[in-house]
C-alpha cells in the first residue's frame, strides 16, 4: 500500500482538489484513510435525493470515506454544524475549506478502480480490475 498525505488549503473544492490529486498521482486504486478539517460551505446528496443539498455556514468536516482514481471516485461525508447536528451523504463539488483539510489517501498497486454502470442499479458503480502494472501481474501472468 502507497500512502499520500495532503493537506488542503482555505477556499479549495474538497472534491476537485481530490479529483486533481487523481490525475496529478495518476492514481489507480485509492481509497481514504483518514479526513478531518472545516467546511465553509457543503453539498450533499441525501440517501434517495436526485439532487445534492447545497449548507452554508461552518462545519466540521468528522468523517470522509471513499473511492477514488484517475477514472473517478465515490465519497460520502459526515459533517457537523455549529450546534452539533450531523449531516452526512455523498459529498458532491461545491464542499469549499474553511481553515484545513487534513486527508491520508491510500493506494493499492495492485488494482485499478473505474466506474461503469451497473445495470441492476441503473449507476455508475466500483468497478475493481487488477493493475496490469503490479508486481503481481508479472508472477501470475
Amino acid at each position: 500500500m502507497h500512502i499520500f498525505p495532503l493537506r488542503l488549503t482555505p477556499g479549495a473544492d474538497l472534491k476537485q482538489s481530490l479529483k486533481a490529486f487523481a490525475q496529478t498521482q495518476q492514481l489507480q486504486a485509492g481509497f481514504i484513510l483518514s479526513a478531518i478539517g472545516s467546511l465553509i460551505q457543503a453539498s450533499l446528496r441525501f440517501a434517495d435525493q436526485p439532487h445534492s443539498t447545497q449548507l452554508s455556514g461552518r462545519f466540521e468536516l468528522l468523517s470522509l470515506s471513499g473511492t477514488l482514481s484517475m477514472h473517478g471516485m465515490h465519497l460520502h461525508g459526515l459533517l457537523a454544524d455549529a450546534t452539533g447536528q450531523v449531516l452526512g451523504g455523498h459529498l458532491d463539488q461545491g464542499c469549499l475549506i474553511y481553515t484545513t483539510a487534513e486527508i491520508i489517501v491510500g493506494a493499492s498497486p495492485n488494482h485499478q478502480f473505474g466506474r461503469q454502470v451497473d445495470p441492476q442499479t441503473g449507476f455508475l458503480e466500483l468497478a475493481i480490475a487488477p493493475n496490469p502494472n503490479s508486481p503481481l501481474a508479472s508472477e501470475h501472468g
